[in-house]
């Protein structure tokens, strides 16, 4: 049931356009200059941005999986444990932070294909 970090890096380097700065505890993934993502390794958790709305139904449908981070304007993101989520929810997932996040020429050049 656990993703390792390793698959999760696969999917990010399989969205057009993201890439990841590292820093002290954490790395960040953007699309063009926009945040979609974060990696705490240390504790093997992935921050993802969302609609408000799956942020709660995540939250409240798993609170042991996932945990409310923050909201910013129309956006809730989500702490996901890696530890407690299957491999295509955590591909779903991710895939639409990033599609919330790139420019608009990018995800329709993507289309609906997951980065598998």
């Amino acid at each position: 049931m656990a993703v390792p970090i390793a698959d999760f890096l696969a999917i990010i380097d399989r969205l057009p356009g993201a890439g990841g700065t590292d820093s002290e505890n954490w790395t960040s993934f953007r699309v063009r200059g926009r945040t979609f993502g974060y990696l705490w390794p240390r504790t093997s958790t992935v921050g993802l941005k969302q609609t408000i709305a799956e942020q709660r139904a995540l939250v409240a449908e798993r609170p042991d999986v996932f945990e409310i981070q923050f909201t910013a304007g129309a956006f809730g993101w989500v702490v996901v444990y890696l530890d407690g989520i299957e491999l295509d929810e955590l591909v779903e997932l991710t895939f639409e932070a990033w599609r919330l996040t790139a420019p608009e020429e990018l995800v329709e050049q993507q289309g609906d294909r997951l980065p598998l």
